[in-house]
């Protein structure tokens, strides 16, 4: 069977590239837990793996250096906020609980959708509609056990709900930018997760870099590597798709990281999985499916 190019780089190919990613980010809690059991300080764990993901793209990075240049304004401003999302969800983890930052963050299918309307004409359709109601009870019923309610309570609470806003006007640039490089959406990504993740650590007043170094195992080096090259794919497949899909289906579709997520919790580190999980999982697939059967970009 034949697919062709046209298929894949369509809004429906990126769709399902976009599936894969937030796949891929479900299983992020792997490396990151490794590293965490490796003697690597929580608060320190983002920055590290963003700069050894730019020391590995170094080369490529110069070898297109004047194509990056041409788009260097959208670059950062796109990458401030793609970036900035993802650090402060990681650097959230640390200072709420994981179920609260689940949800504050995606609530982004919201913000997508309120963008859409008023940056890009967009009306709420029947099956977008469906989508959100599917997607956010879905999140609800998973993670409703401990009675979370996702209004910001903390620090930690805030950084999630800022994150999700940051990634929805994050996509909308690159969703209005189609002809930036792929490469240079990974570095704006890049110096954006470096630079709020300096800055949360250092105003939340985190350990010295240094002082979480000492402890760390021989095994390091060799888990920094191995989650630095499943990283670099798992930011392709979520940014390149945001060139070609809305913010709010940019949302919907993540979520596909809480499914993945619960599922491997559950089989690698024995965490419940039990008819909640099941139901809400189910719900959260049905709004993937309805985003992905409709005719919308």
């Amino acid at each position: 069977i034949m697919i062709s190019k046209d298929k894949i780089l369509s809004p429906t190919g990126a769709g399902f590239a976009l599936l894969a990613g937030g796949a891929m980010w479900g299983f992020y809690w792997v490396p990151v837990r490794a590293l965490g059991q490796a003697g690597l300080d929580g608060a320190w764990l983002g920055l590290l793996i963003y700069l050894a993901c730019l020391a590995l793209l170094v080369p490529f990075l110069l070898l297109n250096l004047r194509a990056l240049l041409a788009h260097w304004k959208v670059l950062l401003l796109s990458g401030l906020f793609t970036g900035a999302a993802f650090g402060l969800y990681t650097t959230s983890l640390s200072y709420t609980e994981v179920a609260k930052s689940i949800l504050l963050f995606y609530l982004t299918p919201v913000w997508g959708t309120l963008l859409g309307l008023v940056f890009l004409g967009e009306r709420i359709t029947l099956s977008r509609a469906l989508g959100l109601l599917f997607g956010l009870l879905g999140l609800v019923i998973i993670l409703s056990g401990g009675g979370v309610i996702p209004i910001p309570r903390n620090i930690g609470d805030w950084m999630a709900l800022i994150s999700g806003i940051s990634w929805a006007i994050g996509t909308l640039i690159l969703f209005q930018s189609k002809n930036i490089p792929i490469l240079g959406q990974i570095l704006g990504f890049l110096l954006g997760g470096i630079f709020i993740t300096l800055l949360a650590n250092l105003v939340l007043g985190a350990p010295p870099l240094a002082q979480s170094f000492e402890n760390l195992s021989s095994g390091f080096t060799l888990i920094m590597v191995l989650t630095t090259l499943y990283v670099l794919p798992m930011m392709f497949l979520t940014l390149w798709p945001a060139t070609l899909l809305t913010p709010a289906r940019v949302g919907l579709l993540l979520m596909s990281e809480v499914v993945v997520g619960i599922f491997s919790a559950a089989l690698f580190s024995g965490e419940p999985f039990g008819w909640r999980e099941g139901l809400g999982a189910t719900f959260i697939i049905g709004a993937a499916v309805i985003e992905l059967s409709s005719s919308r970009h």
